[in-house]
């Protein structure tokens, strides 16, 4: 068992700071990334793999108007795993579970995230 853990402060700061370099940083070269959300269903996920790809992904992501906060985040030894909730500026809300396997190096070899969008803007944004 691996006793190097994922650097947890490192990542809520590159997410809260919208840095999509830090965040990607954090990744493995062959690391995969598998989204489970309202248009990537269980039964065909949507799955990245590379931190080239991984790393785009965080540049759009962390390019759009909203805010991230990691709300609740725990790591152990070879794993990890955080809440996160994100507000667009129209209002819309977005909640992500994700764990996170990590090698030896403490980089992400695989990230695995489900999410949930409202459906409209919440009310008074």
């Amino acid at each position: 068992m691996t006793s190097i853990t994922l650097d947890l402060d490192a990542l809520r700061h590159g997410l809260e700071g919208r840095d999509a370099a830090a965040v990607t940083a954090l990744y493995d070269e062959s690391a995969e990334l598998v989204s489970i959300r309202r248009d990537a269903p269980p039964g065909a996920p949507h799955v990245l793999r590379g931190r080239d790809a991984i790393g785009a992904h965080f540049d759009d992501l962390l390019g759009r108007d909203a805010t991230h906060v990691v709300e609740r985040s725990v790591g152990v030894p070879g794993t990890a795993a955080i809440v996160e909730s994100c507000r667009y500026a129209d209002g819309t809300r977005v909640l992500c579970m994700a764990t996170f396997d990590v090698n030896t190096d403490g980089r992400i070899i695989r990230h695995l995230e489900v999410s949930a969008w409202d459906d409209e803007p919440a009310p008074n944004g």
